[in-house]
Formats: structure tokens, C-alpha cells, sequence
């Protein structure tokens, strides 16, 4: 009486969880994993082919069987053990999708516990009660093809039992001492089907867990992918995304849109000045200033080194423009000296409406225009087009 089934049902779980949701090319780190986890597997079936010969002692020593099968069983057990141990180490079962050769082993163990049903089939009821839990292992690692042609096997080989066999397959509950290894035949199975069923409910509450965890992560790299890295801003390809999608909205809806294209005014000498990371420093905080500053349905993000777009939903030429005159005094007004004594950082926009002819090319190129009329009166101010 044994099982393919493994001991450390929670920690086990976890692993295979990792394993689960590793990529197809394994890493050292998860060959390593898979070693430890397979080498935790065999320990457990060791022990529980002690178990079950301990079991035969009993009848052995009850006269039920002969004194020398449970010493076979268990040496039959520790060699089919043994030979998936030598092909673990040696890394065969990695090769191979199923690095556990699940068909193999649990072909192996139904094989042992039919060889004992036919040797001595006064006991055999309790080989056969290990079948349900060898396949109860199995199904935690097969395939549906695999349970498939393993049911088929077990099929052949219980018709050959029963239907062409007249072996007196029975379990012995005479004396005593047979019911008490009766008795524990049963626990030992109910055991270890309550350890794999509680492997099985640890792996599915982990897998749970780590696709919640994995869907948060997609999540998290979508945003990034929306966002500017260095200023936290959208970027480009987004910011011009919600542009189109803005124009549209405006058009549907017959409401006002603005734009306002925004560039830092002498930013190349602050860079040949101070350096590129107290550029990198100043670009941080003007983008922190705009959001503290801008209303939650606007919409910044980075047009390209030094440029910012802001779309302003449901403004008119008017209000963009007081707004932006704003924006450019809080800039103004900031203290910089932390980054450099004397430093002054002020910014030049470009602010135009949406009109009824544009596209977003089009659009664009008057704010562009605009800016640059504002960086042709001097910078530091709003122009319009």
C-alpha cells in the first residue's frame, strides 16, 4: 500500500505555483525549484511505502501472509523510487514538458500494487483502495490524454483481475489483529487522499492569489507603457492618442477644446550648465507643478524632450488662456535655487481652440506656431493663434 503522493502539501503548492506560472524556458533558479520539489515527492512516497509495509507486517505477523511480502513490497517500492530519483538528478524529467514523467510513475506504482493483488489476493482490496490514490496524484499532474490512457491501463489490468482470474480478492477481518491492519489500510488512503486533496484546494487558493497579483503587474505595465518614465506624464503615443480621442469628443458633443503646447524656455543651457541629471531634476518638478495645478480632466503628457502637450476639455480660447498665463506664473515663481543658486526655470506655451476644419496634424501645427510666436517675443508668455 503506497502512493506517488507527496508530503508538504502547502509548501509543495506553492512551488508548483511558481512552476505553473514560469516561463517555458526554465531558468536555473526554477530547475533548482523543480529538483527540491520532485526530491520532497520521493521522500514522501518513501515513507508512505514504510507505512504500507508496516501495514503487512501486521498481516505477516498475523499469518494472513507470508512473512517475507512486506519486505518485497517495500524493496519493490524503494527501487521504482529509486530509478526516477537517478533519472531526476540526472535531469531527464526537465527535458520534458512534464518534468515529473507522471505517466511513468504512477504506470510504475499501479504495476507494484497489481503484482502484490495477484500474489496475495486475500488482501487485495487493499491494494486496489491505493489505485484511487495513485490517480488521485496523477490527476494533479496529467493531462486529460494522460488520465485517459492510464484509466486505460488500470481498466485492462482490473478485467484480467476479475473477469478472467478467479483469484478470492478480499481483505481478511477474522482475527483481531487482521481488522486492525484492515483498519489501517483505510486510514492510511483517507490520509493521504486528505494531504492531496489539501495540496490540491493550497494550489488552487496560490494560483488564485499569484493571477490576482499577475493581473495587477499587466495592469502596472500598461500604465507604464502610457507614461513618460522620466516626468510621470503620459507619453508621446499616448498624449496624442487622447488627443484624437479628444477632437472626436468635442466634435460629437459641439463643446469648446483647447490645447496648449508648452516648452521650457532656455532648457539646452540649463543642461550645458548644470548637468543632465538637475535637467532630468528640473523636468520632474515642473511636470509634479502642472499636475498639482491642472484640473482632473486635463490631460499633460511629454511631446518630446523639453515640450509638453496639455489638452484642456470643454475650454474656450478665453479660459485656456487665463489658465495657461496662470500656469506660467506658478512656474515663474518657484524657488530653483535648490537645484542651482540663481537658477530660474519659466516656460512659453502656445494656446489655440479646436476648430471645425482640423485634424489633429493641423491642430497641432497652430500651437506649435503659436509657441513659436511666444518664443519670438521674448519667451516667459502665452500667445495664441
Amino acid at each position: 500500500m503506497s502512493t506517488a503522493a507527496t508530503s508538504f502539501p502547502e509548501r509543495n503548492a506553492a512551488e508548483v505555483a511558481d512552476l505553473v506560472l514560469a516561463p517555458e524556458a526554465a531558468a536555473p533558479e526554477v530547475l533548482a525549484r523543480r529538483v527540491r520539489q520532485r526530491r520532497q515527492m520521493y521522500a514522501g512516497q518513501v515513507a508512505s511505502y514504510s507505512l504500507g509495509a508496516s501495514v503487512l507486517l501486521l498481516y505477516a505477523y498475523d499469518g494472513t501472509v507470508q512473512m517475507n511480502v512486506p519486505s518485497l513490497f517495500w524493496v519493490g517500492g524503494l527501487m521504482i523510487i529509486g530509478i526516477f530519483v537517478v533519472m531526476s538528478e540526472a535531469g531527464v524529467g526537465d527535458r520534458h514538458s512534464d518534468h515529473y514523467l507522471t505517466v511513468f510513475q504512477i504506470s510504475a506504482h499501479m504495476a507494484l500494487q497489481f503484482v502484490f493483488l495477484i500474489s496475495v489476493p486475500v488482501i487485495g482490496i487493499a491494494f486496489i483502495s491505493v489505485l484511487f490514490l495513485i490517480f488521485a496524484f496523477g490527476t494533479l499532474r496529467m493531462t486529460s490524454a494522460q488520465a485517459m490512457l492510464t484509466w486505460a491501463i488500470a481498466t485492462c489490468a482490473l478485467a484480467a483481475v476479475f473477469l478472467v482470474s478467479d483469484l478470492p480478492i478480499g481483505m481478511p477481518v477474522a482475527t483481531r489483529l487482521q481488522r486492525i491492519a484492515s483498519m489501517l489500510c483505510f486510514v492510511l488512503v483517507i490520509g493521504q487522499c486528505a494531504s492531496l486533496g489539501l495540496f490540491g484546494a493550497t494550489l488552487r487558493k496560490i494560483l488564485y492569489r499569484r493571477s490576482i497579483e499577475l493581473k495587477a503587474a499587466y495592469q502596472r505595465i500598461e500604465e507604464l507603457a502610457e507614461l513618460d518614465e522620466l516626468t510621470g506624464s503620459y507619453n508621446r503615443r499616448c498624449i496624442m492618442r487622447l488627443l484624437d480621442a479628444e477632437i472626436d469628443k468635442s466634435r460629437q458633443a459641439g463643446a469648446p477644446c483647447a490645447i496648449a503646447l508648452i516648452d521650457l524656455d532656455w532648457f539646452k543651457r540649463i543642461n550645458d550648465a548644470h548637468g543632465h541629471p538637475v535637467g532630468d531634476e528640473v523636468l520632474r518638478t515642473f511636470a509634479i507643478t502642472m499636475f498639482a495645478n491642472i484640473r482632473p480632466d486635463d490631460r499633460f503628457g511629454r511631446y518630446g524632450g523639453e515640450e509638453f502637450l496639455l489638452l484642456l476639455p470643454e475650454t474656450d480660447g478665453g479660459a485656456a488662456l487665463r489658465m495657461l498665463e496662470r500656469l506660467r506664473s506658478i512656474v515663474a515663481d518657484l524657488d530653483w535655487s535648490a537645484f542651482a543658486v540663481g537658477m530660474r526655470v519659466t516656460i512659453s506655451a502656445g494656446v489655440v481652440t479646436l476648430r471645425d476644419n482640423d485634424t489633429a496634424d493641423t491642430y497641432l501645427a497652430r500651437a506649435d506656431s503659436a509657441l513659436y510666436s511666444a518664443k519670438a517675443q521674448g519667451r516667459n508668455r502665452i500667445a495664441t493663434n
